[in-house]
């Protein structure tokens, strides 16, 4: 399965015959492909050109004409003469080559669906996946139809939600991490992709209540959490169905089903690790239901908690929780 996009780096000579034989002729005979001048200009002493393809795939390639290396950028058949290529996310790859690079990525996907290029943080972050080779679909429709995982909420209310969290750079340094957990695949799996908003959300959570983190932490146990908390307090999201989504009849019981879930394995192995139980998916009657009655999860330390698009939070704790976020619900 195709990954989230990325550079791969040819350490050989290249130039624009090469260029033309290698990479153009391979993909023009594969799926028909016009070879064209870049929409920016590449960095200092590159020349660049950007390949189109009849089915819409892109790439992009830059190269130094003295042998220094060349960067290829695409969400189509890699030519066979780079298979070997390393490759290099955005932050890896030379600052220069990355933003030109992203910056035809991010033109594109204005004249593609300005809709989403609107957004700009949102735009930036989730780049790798936007513009991947089996993910761009999937992606960008889940923010189209499902307004990023708020139940009856408008798409750009949505948007503007994780626009606002995103542009803080929160979680600038872990973008390819986060952002390829939205999908990089060609099935649309919406209640994956909304429990990957929900390690969002929880990282708003953690956030704003003063803490620092670090996502996806590799135990020796072989498990890996959601959240490292301020150096020392592990932390594992989980987003619940709304109940008329599963077998279990009641938003409690939808709860209590998701958390057992987690006990009978990352948990299990982890005793003390704090549970975030998001029920952002829960419509307006299911989480007043909830919070009528703040049942009993089955876990503890658990905060159970939901997000409105215009950034309001409510929720309770269960158990004796190691975070500060009393104030915030």
């Amino acid at each position: 399965m195709a990954g989230p996009i990325r550079f791969r780096h040819a350490t050989d000579r290249w130039h624009l015959g090469r260029v033309r034989s290698a990479l153009y002729n391979p993909l023009d005979g594969r799926f028909g492909a016009d070879l064209l001048s870049p929409w920016f200009a590449p960095p200092d002493g590159h020349e660049a050109r950007r390949l189109e393809m009849d089915n819409g795939d892109l790439a992009l390639f830059a190269w130094v004409e003295d042998g220094s290396g060349a960067w290829w950028l695409g969400n189509t058949e890699t030519p066979k003469t780079l298979w070997k290529t390393e490759k290099y996310s955005f932050e890896e790859a030379p600052a220069a080559v990355a933003e030109w690079g992203q910056r035809e990525l991010l033109a594109t996907l204005e004249v593609e669906d300005p809709w989403l290029a609107a957004y700009e943080a949102v735009s930036w972050f989730f780049l790798p996946v936007f513009l991947s080779k089996d993910g761009q679909t999937i992606t960008r429709r889940f923010f189209e139809e499902d307004a990023a995982g708020f139940p009856d909420a408008a798409r750009e209310a949505g948007l503007t939600f994780y626009d606002n969290l995103l542009a803080t750079g929160l979680l600038d340094d872990y973008r390819y991490t986060m952002a390829t957990k939205l999908g990089t695949s060609e099935r649309f799996d919406r209640t994956r992709m909304r429990a990957t908003m929900g390690e969002f959300n929880a990282a708003k959570l953690l956030a704003d209540a003063g803490h620092s983190l670090a996502p996806e932490v590799e135990l020796d146990s072989g498990h890996a959490l959601d959240f490292r908390v301020d150096g020392h307090t592990l932390v594992e999201v989980t987003r619940p169905q709304p109940p008329g989504s599963r077998r279990a009849g009641t938003p409690a019981a939808a709860i209590r089903e998701t958390v057992s879930g987690k006990t009978s394995n990352q948990l299990q192995a982890h005793d003390g690790a704090t549970l975030l139980v998001d029920c952002t998916s829960f419509r307006d009657s299911e989480w007043s239901a909830v919070m009528g009655g703040q049942p009993a999860v089955g876990y503890e330390p658990t905060v159970v908690y939901r997000y409105r698009p215009d950034g309001t939070l409510s929720g309770y704790t269960c158990g004796s929780v190691p975070l500060e976020v009393g104030d915030l619900l």
